[in-house]
């Protein structure tokens, strides 16, 4: 799991302005794992991308591992607000 977590924690880091900022915190719950990932505020929409095309395909690449290591994870971005 820790890799998983290092995985988005270094697409996040590539694509902000301050890498820094960038944390992934895993939960685990029944059948998955949700890694919320929390950004400097000013860098929220470069993670999401245009129509959230860039969250889908670092969602999509979760998929793929999940596949891989039998174990579905799942992808929260969090907001400013959001203390999760």
């Amino acid at each position: 799991m820790v890799a998983v977590e290092q995985l988005v924690r270094e697409i996040a880091r590539a694509l902000v302005d301050e890498p820094t900022a960038v944390e992934v915190q895993s939960v685990d719950r029944d059948e998955n794992t949700v890694l919320k990932l929390r950004v400097a505020p000013q860098d929220v929409g470069k993670v999401i991308g245009k129509q959230g095309r860039t969250a889908r395909s670092v969602r999509t690449i979760l998929g793929a591992v999940s596949m891989k290591l039998h174990h579905r994870y799942t992808l929260d971005i969090l907001e400013e607000d959001e203390q999760g």
